[in-house]
């Protein structure tokens, strides 16, 4: 009892020790922050008020050092500003500036971060005098604009320089070589001039160099070879040439190398072995020839990408490049090389890999060497015999010499190509006939196939004269009793009908089998609540299966619905599978009158509805998509369809492109919807031809139905005004009638012209002004719309052009407007330009709605575009956009259609 005692008092005493020496204990601990100073308090509010910055990121009763978002203080000084990705004030919106005067009175300022922050206008002069302590500056995607001031070489403090993004102009300044401490220099996707400073090798810190995306030509100067801390070289999209300096292979600490789309010549330096720490080298889309040397990629251990697409590169592959062990991406397309792969099998195990060598030279049998890849290009080559197990499903194999294998060359082409190299063809596996020709007697043979030939020809030359008269007569019949739209010759159809009743579905390649029970169970009995809407191939409704998963199931009233929509839209997702589609989870058939389809749910539901959208703040207004997300929805929907019209033999139309069957998932991407309607291209019929051949007026899309034909340009139609829709905001318009189309695109085409950026303002959707980053690219998206709308299904550029353009929307308006000598080259970067440039100065001096009730006719009221008067460049002449009005000429004079592309539709020709 007393040990207890005894214990219980030590316990207290020792509390009550704790408590006096606390403060003691404490007195080690960090003093607190003291508060900003008045002055530069007073600095970040006038900051506050003149770039509108909302009071939820800077209270103003409170002290900015602990509360304002972004703000970094150290001893009561400001020394960082973080303002990225900040909204403005509404008011703030109306009218925004650059407008930061007041940093000049934060003196101790190290980091001003703005990027994604529109900050229309120039960059001050004062910014290299006065924040003389900046260590690092970004001013990336705020629309700045101007040259880029002289006096940032005096802040000699600065270690990071990102100014991407932006319209910036003039040349690169000689003086930030002057900035001997910058580590990264960013100034990609601008619309920078000149030629890149030779100076720049005196950089001797830096590890980052992106100057990608703008309109420097000229050489790349050699003293870029002395920066021997670089690690990321982006010199791609520009108009650099001459050849790669050799001085390029002393960068011994270079990862990322990318010098791709400029007009770079001559051959691959054996310099470049000296870069030992690469893991990206991409030079595709240049004029570069020649043989890849044998000793460049033995030392290149690191490698990881190498793509050397679209040049002219000559020879075998250095067979080094299939024993590297971290290679993921090989893509050498689009060349001239030659030769047989190795016929021998990797160590490295089949991963992520991708190996890409259309469109070459290469022939011979496929080796195990194929193996090592996942996802295999080798179309547009003469490979020879059958094709092992070991290449995979996710392989590319059209027109080679490949047996039993869809879609390859003629006997003709593989036989010449194999003969002119001495070596023997295969001839698809099939046996060669060895019996010899009988010999023929001349003489008196030879006369009677003489005259036989004459009789025959005779005979076949009245019967085609007959034949002629009879359709010109027929078809000056059609064209005297028809109206004036007068241009259906009847009912069009509707191309790749459904699968013949002895026709089987394999089901099971099409998802599960969902009973009737599960379905009810997913979608509460199918109440209204779930609803989603009524379609016109079925009732959508939500629902959640049993494991949690969310689907949409469409229900399909077989009484009111053909039988053969559903079983069209099965057929379809069994022969097709592709990322851009939505996916199909499985079906019910088991009712008589009613089926059912199961689909993955899309969150974002389709671009109809998520265009625009309520938000929770506290003005309760709509938010639209932001430009970034449009042009990706626009790529995604563009991917999709170039699939269907360039990589479905045959050719399948979707036939139902607008904004509502554009599905979004949880990351906006694309998913294609609405394929109830999907049907193969339709061939030109007998008539068609003949009417072609009389020169005489043609059917429109529509046939007298008023639905519409399978022809991949209806699709491209479609498409152009779904990217109206996303540069206008204008909702509604891809889903629009005839007529209501015809008044719309009256009103938005005249603002639409590729001589004048300013016009389209006027037609871009308000929304998109304040957020918007580069008005080029959405300026391009109109440009490629009023392509894709052209009156004359012929003169409409082909979906995978489109699909390059909105890859690189910065080339449609740059290289057109500049008419640079980029486009004029033969290279495959001109083709896609062409076309759709074709498609742009090929359309009528009108506006014609395919389908509409009327026509204009010459001279009539809308769209008018005029050629230049003067020279026979491709673009305006005197540099300023100015052109005559007074004098057209027609349009193949202006820009000839792409030399060697045939168009897969061919509903219209001239």
């Amino acid at each position: 009892m007393v040990d207890q005692r005894s214990v219980v008092s030590c316990a207290f005493l020792l509390v009550v020790v704790g408590l006096l020496f606390e403060p003691t204990f404490e007195q080690p601990s960090q003093p607190p922050m003291p508060p900003v100073s008045p002055a530069e308090r007073a600095a970040l509010l006038e900051l506050r008020s003149s770039l509108g910055l909302r009071g939820r990121d800077w209270p103003i009763k409170a002290d900015p050092c602990f509360i304002w978002r972004g703000v970094e203080c150290r001893n009561g000084r400001v020394v960082g500003i973080n303002i990225s990705g900040f909204r403005r004030t509404r008011l703030g919106s109306r009218n925004p500036q650059f407008s930061v005067n007041a940093l000049a009175n934060i003196t101790l300022l190290q980091s001003f971060n703005a990027s994604n922050f529109l900050l229309p206008g120039s960059i001050p002069d004062w910014f290299g005098q006065q924040l003389i302590s900046l260590q690092v500056l970004d001013l990336s995607a705020c629309s700045v604009i101007g040259a880029i001031p002289l006096s940032l070489g005096n802040s000699t403090n600065l270690t990071a320089l990102y100014l991407s993004y932006n319209n910036l102009t003039g040349t690169i300044p000689a003086s930030l070589s002057q900035l001997l401490g910058l580590s990264v220099l960013d100034l990609s996707r601008n619309r920078l001039t000149g030629s890149i400073p030779t100076s720049f090798g005196n950089l001797g810190n830096l590890s980052v160099l992106d100057i990608s995306g703008n309109y420097l030509s000229g050489s790349i100067s050699p003293g870029i070879g002395t920066l021997s801390n670089l690690q990321y070289l982006n010199l791609s999209n520009n108009m650099l040439s001459a050849s790669i300096p050799p001085q390029l292979g002393d960068l011994g600490s270079l990862v990322d190398l990318d010098l791709s789309a400029n007009l770079l010549a001559g051959s691959v330096p054996s310099d470049l072995r000296g870069l030992r720490n690469l893991q990206k080298m991409i030079v595709a889309d240049n004029l570069l020839s020649g043989i890849l040397p044998d000793n460049l990629f033995p030392t290149l251990t690191q490698l990881q990408v190498i793509v050397l697409r679209n040049n002219g590169f000559t020879g075998g592959l250095p067979n080094v490049l299939w024993s590297i062990p971290k290679l993921s991406l090989l893509d050498v397309s689009g060349n001239n090389f030659t030769g047989m792969l190795p016929n021998s099998s990797s160590n490295a195990n089949a991963t992520a890999a991708v190996f890409n060598i259309s469109r070459n030279l290469f022939y011979g049998g496929l080796t195990p060497l194929l193996g090592r890849f996942s996802d295999i290009d080798i179309s547009g080559n003469y490979f020879e015999g059958g094709v092992p197990g070991y290449v995979g499903t996710n392989a590319s194999l059209g027109s080679n010499c490949l047996q039993n294998v869809k879609n390859q060359r003629t006997l003709k082409e593989c036989s010449s190509f194999y003969a002119n190299r001495g070596l023997a063809f295969d001839n698809f596996g099939q046996p060669e006939s060895t019996q010899p020709r009988l010999a023929k007697p001349a003489g008196k043979s030879n006369k009677k196939v003489i005259i036989l030939a004459a009789v025959l020809g005779g005979v076949g030359l009245i019967v085609l004269l007959v034949l002629f008269c009879v359709v010109l007569l027929l078809c000056l019949r059609k064209r005297g009793t028809t109206t004036q739209r007068g241009v259906d010759v009847g009912p069009a159809t509707a191309g790749g009908g459904p699968p013949p009743p002895g026709a089987p579905i394999n089901f099971s390649s099409v998802g599960d089998a969902f009973t009737y029970q599960q379905l009810l169970q997913a979608t509460g009995e199918f109440s209204n609540a779930n609803l989603i809407k009524n379609g016109h191939s079925g009732d959508l409704f939500r629902g959640v299966l049993e494991n949690g998963i969310p689907v949409v199931i469409k229900r399909i009233d077989v009484c009111s619905i053909k039988k053969e929509a559903y079983l069209q839209e099965l057929d379809f997702f069994s022969k097709v599978s592709h990322a851009r589609f939505v996916p199909l989870l499985g079906h019910c058939l088991e009712n008589e009158n009613e089926k059912f389809l199961v689909y993955k749910y899309m969150p974002n539901g389709d671009l109809s509805n998520s265009l625009f959208k309520k938000t929770s703040t506290e003005d309760d207004s709509l938010q639209s998509l932001d430009w970034i997300t449009r042009l990706k929805i626009a790529l995604g929907a563009a991917e999709g369809l170039s699939y269907l019209h360039h990589e479905c033999n045959p050719p399948y139309v979707h036939r139902d492109v607008q904004a509502s069957s554009i599905l979004l998932d949880d990351k906006f991407e694309v998913r294609l919807g609405s394929l109830s309607d999907v049907r193969s291209q339709e061939g030109d019929t007998h008539q068609s031809r003949i009417t072609r051949l009389l020169r005489l007026p043609q059917s429109s899309e529509h046939g007298a139905s008023g639905s519409p034909t399978a022809v991949c340009a209806y699709d491209v139609y479609c498409f152009g005004k779904v990217l109206l829709e996303l540069v206008t905001g204008k909702l509604g318009i891809s889903a629009s009638s005839d007529t209501d189309v015809k008044e719309l695109l009256d009103q938005i085409l005249p603002y639409i012209s590729i001589y004048d950026k300013e016009l389209v303002t006027k037609i871009v959707d308000p929304s998109l002004i304040v957020d918007e980053d580069l008005l080029e690219e959405v300026w391009a998206m109109a440009v490629v719309a009023r392509s894709c709308l052209n009156p004359k299904p012929s003169r409409r550029p082909l979906m995978r052009y489109i699909l390059k353009a909105l890859e690189n929307p910065l080339k449609v308006v740059r290289e057109e407007s500049s008419g640079s000598a980029r486009l004029r080259t033969a290279s495959s970067r001109g083709s896609w330009n062409a076309a759709v440039f074709g498609s742009w100065r090929s359309s009528s001096e009108v506006v014609v709605i395919p389908g509409a009730s009327t026509m204009k006719g010459e001279g009539a009221s809308g769209l008018k575009h005029s050629g230049t008067s003067g020279s026979q460049g491709s673009g305006p002449t005197n540099g300023g956009g100015e052109h005559s009005s007074s004098r057209r000429r027609h349009s193949r004079d202006i820009c000839p259609e792409p030399s060697g592309v045939h168009d897969v539709e061919k509903p219209d020709q001239d």
